[in-house]
């Protein structure tokens, strides 16, 4: 059984990471009826001797381990926050007794608000990465000692913020100099056009050039395609298309089992779509499958050019509650949706796009045969480069949702990201072409306005490989030749 770690960086990457781990282990609750520790959790967590025989988290009592137990299980992760909020609030909450105090790099002052900018370089990158650099390296090795056969880094960050953009990639390097062989999946969260921090455009190009150079895979996720998703969601709730009943045994609310529970912020609905996707692409690791799908797979067949790495993913079905009794799809139909524009993580539209590969996870009760049918379905719709039209890659997990017969998240290597890194080039332009705010980041030691020149042509090089790509699109199919045996 392979392992993986999670490294949290900043609000964002904590919030969405602590929602993944509360929907995982009530995951396992719902599947593992006996509450042992097995390989479902060893993927994720490990045992850790308690040597008193006091009371087990009773957060998941009865559930994930017994009330008396001598162990208790520990996440491999390490949260990092330069400002104590967050992980303050996650050491408060339900998630606490899974949580080792030796994971958690914090500090005080914080490098998010810096007379009131959000400073990518000049204080998460190159001040707090300096500082915290051997205490970063250190918990990560005794966290990756913990594990037998560790296959990747899970990353989760923000793009506009300070410690996620700055600290995040620093990380990022780290790993790449410390771990050259495991594999470095990052789940980077754009700001929207509207977004509130003015140099989130100079964080986020940035923190792309990092992306760009260290990273195996990235899975970009906009904050304006997750508020959009939310904002249907509660629609066709209110709409009554969706049921409203709140299940006692919810996979989202509180230990109490109460029901003021399920009233979630919109920020905390918006994470719970990014949790959902993670625990989707985790699932082969954490379940059983007919055809399961290793987190290295999807590099290996997704990604034939190394900058190419950005994954376009979507997923079907969408909700931010399992509360909510939101009806299963059809088979066929959800197929149809992960291609559709509704159920993307950005503001894209693949089918009229290039795609270079694409990997379909699914989960639950479903046949190969049926991935086959629906794949010669919608392949006709689906433009593929000419030397890749067989590029489909596909996993499949026995076990479903909790509340869901069956679910699909699917991962596409497309030129339909292209957009998004134009408008985050241009948000970052009309600021660097009269210099604004440079001077927050240029009075920090190591930062220098050469770094923003390297940065964006890093960002229009890469933007260019896409343009080449897309030209390719109207290229009619040359099939390769077929080998002759003579008689």
């Amino acid at each position: 059984m392979t392992q993986s770690v999670v490294v949290q960086v900043g609000q964002c990457g904590n919030q969405v990471g602590c929602r993944f781990w509360d929907l995982a282990l009530r995951e396992h609750a719902a599947v593992n009826k006996k509450g042992i520790y097995d390989e479902a959790l060893s993927s994720f967590f490990r045992n850790v001797d308690t040597r008193s025989g006091g009371d087990s988290p009773d957060i998941y009592k009865g559930k994930i381990c017994s009330l008396k137990a001598r162990v208790r299980q520990s996440i491999k992760a390490l949260l990092i926050d330069m400002e104590e909020g967050v992980v303050n609030e996650i050491l408060q909450g339900p998630l606490r007794d899974v949580f080792d105090s030796k994971q958690l790099i914090t500090d005080v002052s914080g490098s998010g608000n810096n007379c009131t900018f959000h400073i990518f370089r000049a204080v998460g990158h190159k001040l707090y990465g300096c500082r915290y650099r051997e205490n970063i390296v250190e918990k990560l090795r005794k966290t990756a000692e913990h594990c037998d056969c560790l296959q990747c880094f899970f990353i989760i960050h923000s793009m506009g913020g300070g410690t996620g953009s700055g600290l995040g990639t620093f990380v990022l390097n780290l790993l790449e100099d410390e771990f050259p062989e495991v594999y470095r999946f990052v789940t980077s969260v754009y700001p929207s056009g509207e977004d509130d921090v003015i140099t989130s455009p100079y964080n986020s190009v940035l923190a792309m050039r990092e992306l760009n150079e260290h990273a195996d895979c990235v899975l970009p996720i906009e904050n304006e395609s997750l508020f959009d998703i939310v904002n249907k969601i509660h629609q066709m709730t209110s709409s009554g298309k969706l049921g409203s009943t709140v299940k006692q045994n919810s996979l989202v609310t509180s230990s109490a089992n109460s029901t003021k529970a399920v009233q979630e912020k919109p920020f905390d609905a918006m994470n719970n779509i990014v949790a959902n996707l993670l625990l989707n692409l985790t699932s082969s690791a954490r379940f059983e499958g007919s055809l399961n799908m290793d987190l290295n797979e999807i590099s290996m067949n997704l990604v034939p050019f190394p900058r190419l790495h950005y994954l376009v993913s979507s997923l079907t079905p969408l909700y931010t509650l399992a509360d909510v009794n939101v009806p299963s799809r059809k088979l066929d139909q959800m197929f149809s949706d992960a291609f559709s524009r509704d159920h993307q993580l950005i503001q894209a539209d693949p089918k009229h796009s290039l795609y270079l590969a694409c990997a379909l996870l699914v989960r639950g009760n479903v046949q190969v045969s049926d991935l086959r049918r629906n794949i010669e379905r919608l392949k006709p719709s689906l433009h593929f480069v000419s030397w890749n039209q067989e590029g489909w890659k596909t996993g499949l997990c026995s076990v479903p949702p909790v509340g869901h017969s069956h679910s699909l998240l699917a991962l596409a290597n497309n030129t339909c990201v292209k957009p998004t890194f134009i408008e985050l080039k241009d948000r970052f332009m009309k600021l660097y072409k009269k210099k604004a705010h440079l001077h927050h980041y240029l009075h920090i030691d190591g930062m220098e306005q050469s770094c923003f020149a390297e940065a964006v042509s890093s960002l229009s090089d890469l933007i260019e490989e896409y343009n080449e790509l897309d030209a390719t699109k109207n290229e009619p199919r040359t099939d390769p030749p077929r080998l002759k045996i003579a008689v």
